[in-house]
């Protein structure tokens, strides 16, 4: 007896055991927070694709998004509508305030609608950035994307189209001439909310699940320190140093480290705007190519024309429009401080660089580091060098232009080339010279009628 007795205590031990093993192996669902606070532009489209691929990657069972926005730009809104619909684990929005135009739209997307005491959703009328009434085709789309989200999720698409079209009625819930906005009691009632609650642990606990983990996801130290470059004062100081850069490059060829602080400079400045879906492909080319025109102005074609205007304009051009959410030169949706804030930084930027240029150049020459890199010192005769490039002085002798002399180049007399330079004026090609100097193995040359 005894020993059965001890039998069936060693094997209620063992299930026991087993038991308690199969609970601490058990893992708790994973409910991935994500916040939508702020309007929707390339930068919140960035961080909601950021924040699904985490999603996934930490195998997500749910993923909430707290949502407070009044809404932004449409393309935006429908990438990130996309992305909600597409994606494969449930995806509850919890409204604690404002879900107004491309909020609602997102929010119309999820599986799920929460919203908090006092909060509202709806009000989707696509407006330029005046705040007028955009035209009709952009309200026709914005009409039919509600419409086919509403429908995807099981909601009244009317309804969503309401929320668009003021001229859509829908009985006892809009009148003509009024857009749709909903109170969360409104929202339960129309279908468009499952319920009012107070956090997340209500919603999860209405969705049958009571024992969670909760992750909130934070934008990386990379993607913040992208965020920062895009600070329209960062982007200024960027600005000065591309164009200054550029130009001290041109003015002392093959110095090096100006061309690249601007190259540094320019990937700092076209990287994150890139990265964050605002600058284009073609507003980047159009750059290079101001950049090209400019080189050829310089080098190749003479005098200061078309070409070196044209190019000056494409490069702050891009600058601009690198900074600005448009269309091939559609602004209709771009936020007309945005716009103002971009021209205006550029043009701080050129107006620092040309004081960078004509102020600061003269101490960067005198300056220790640019003595150490630069040959300063010139073989002249009263230092005790002579020169065997020529036989007899050639001062007062004349020739031409051999190239151009902007203001060094070369020039011709008596049938040999020499080197030669101005003044700091410009020579063409061809135009008779005169040689008013003899430095080193360099001539001092002016234009003669």
């Amino acid at each position: 007896m005894n020993k059965r007795l001890l039998l069936l205590l060693l094997i209620f031990m063992c299930f026991s055991v087993l038991l308690l093993a199969s609970d601490s192996t058990k893992v708790s669902p994973l409910v991935f927070v994500m916040k939508l606070d702020a309007d929707i532009d390339p930068r919140t489209n960035r961080y909601t694709e950021l924040a699904l691929e985490e999603a996934v990657n930490r195998k997500a069972d749910f993923v909430i998004i707290e949502m407070d926005t009044y809404g932004g730009a449409l393309n935006d809104a429908d990438d990130i509508r996309t992305r909600v619909l597409e994606f494969e684990k449930p995806i509850y929005v919890y409204i604690n305030k404002d879900a107004a135009s491309a909020g609602a739209l997102i929010s119309i997307a999820c599986d799920s609608i929460y919203m908090a005491k006092g909060a509202s959703i709806g009000a989707a009328t696509v407006v330029t950035q005046d705040g007028a009434a955009a035209p009709d085709k952009y309200q026709s789309y914005m009409r039919s994307i509600m419409r086919s989200t509403a429908e995807a999720n099981g909601r009244d698409p009317k309804i969503a189209e309401a929320m668009v079209d003021q001229d859509v009625e829908v009985d006892s819930i809009s009148t003509e001439g009024k857009v749709i906005t909903f109170s969360t009691s409104e929202a339960i009632k129309h279908g468009f909310c499952e319920a009012q609650v107070s956090g997340i642990e209500e919603i999860m606990s209405r969705s049958g699940v009571d024992d969670f983990v909760t992750y909130e996801f934070e934008l990386s130290g990379a993607e913040k320190i992208i965020n920062i470059f895009i600070n329209p004062f960062v982007s200024g100081i960027l600005i000065l140093v591309i164009l200054g850069g550029i130009y001290f490059e041109l003015q002392t060829p093959g110095v090096g480290f100006p061309i690249l602080a601007s190259l540094i400079a320019l990937i700092l400045y076209f990287t994150p705007y890139y990265l964050n879906g605002l600058a284009e492909n073609w507003e980047i080319i159009i750059f290079f190519l101001g950049v090209v025109l400019l080189v050829l102005e310089i080098f190749v074609i003479p005098g200061f024309g078309v070409a070196g205007v044209s190019g000056i304009t494409l490069m702050v051009t891009s600058l601009i429009l690198v900074m600005l959410n448009n269309d091939y030169f559609d602004f209709s949706f771009v936020p007309s401080g945005h716009l103002t804030t971009a021209v205006l930084v550029t043009f701080l930027g050129l107006i620092g660089s040309f004081i960078v240029m004509f102020i600061g150049g003269v101490r960067l020459t005198e300056s220790g580091l640019f003595k150490r890199i630069a040959l300063e010192t010139t073989l002249d005769k009263s230092s005790g060098y002579t020169s065997n490039f020529k036989k007899d002085s050639l001062l007062g002798k004349t020739g031409v232009a051999y190239t151009i002399l902007r203001p060094s180049g070369k020039v011709e007399i008596e049938n040999e080339i020499y080197d030669a330079y101005t003044r700091g004026s410009y020579i063409d090609k061809g135009a008779k010279i005169e040689v008013i100097g003899e430095e080193g193995t360099s001539l001092k040359v002016k234009e003669v009628s």
